[in-house]
């Protein structure tokens, strides 16, 4: 199949997913990289537009392939710069019951920017931890650039989605629960995790919320020079977890 017209309604559709609110059910992967990688974790894809000189490169999609050119695809991609390839995929969904037996969990709240949503996503997936909790009013999992950010991992972890505060206390009320926060007393470096435990990250501006601060058993802080006020919340969740989940 091939489409070169940017007008085609496969490609008005396409670009529908740009918006949140169109993105339901399926969500965009943009270049090489994901696309494989969705393709290898069992993703459904519903369809994949590459470029008509790559097309060998992406045999292993069979039918789902859709030859196109650049113009098609600067229209459907969300970067500066288009990909050779951009597909459509459908969300994939986890059971929460895969908590009772999870030892490492990390919970985000209010997480504004994709891209270090999808940077904490490959974090979290890198250092062993068995489920992410999106906790508040969160970025769209499946925002453009969380999915690019995340390269590949945002299928490898299961990742909840929770704003009921009871639910949370109820799903992990026999965890150990670590805030993480500049003003806390123990410094990393001296904290001895126990196991199952949950690894609480607030916003970059807002840090964590008071419900959350009260709900924590212990709480952390990253040592660092004492002119430096803080550090961008995707490094501070990889040394955190570095540390507490051990690999």
């Amino acid at each position: 199949m091939e489409i070169t017209s940017v007008n085609n309604n496969l490609v008005k559709e396409t670009v529908k997913l740009q918006q949140k609110k169109y993105r339901t059910e399926k969500f965009i992967l943009e270049g090489f990289k994901p696309v494989q990688e969705a393709f290898n974790a069992g993703i459904k894809l519903d369809y994949v537009f590459v470029l008509a000189e790559k097309a060998d490169e992406y045999a292993f999609l069979g039918d789902k392939t859709i030859l196109t050119n650049e113009a098609v695809l600067k229209k459907i991609s969300t970067t500066e710069s288009a990909p050779e390839a951009v597909g459509v995929g459908f969300k994939k969904s986890f059971d929460k019951s895969v908590l009772k037996t999870a030892q490492k969990v990390v919970l985000l709240e209010n997480i504004k920017d994709a891209g270090n949503l999808g940077t904490i996503l490959r974090t979290s997936a890198a250092f062993g931890a068995d489920a992410v909790v999106l906790f508040g009013d969160s970025v769209d999992l499946y925002n453009p650039k969380c999915v690019r950010a995340s390269v590949g991992n945002l299928w490898k972890i299961p990742v909840f989605e929770i704003k009921d505060f009871e639910e949370l206390k109820i799903l992990f009320k026999d965890y150990v629960r670590i805030a993480t926060l500049p003003r806390a007393k123990t410094y990393l470096k001296q904290f001895l995790p126990e196991f199952p435990c949950l690894v609480m990250f607030g916003s970059e501006a807002d840090g964590l919320s008071r419900e959350l601060i009260n709900f924590a058993t212990d709480a952390v802080k990253i040592e660092m020079a004492e002119n430096v006020e803080s550090l961008n919340l995707s490094i501070s969740c990889a040394v955190a977890l570095y540390k507490i989940f051990e690999l």
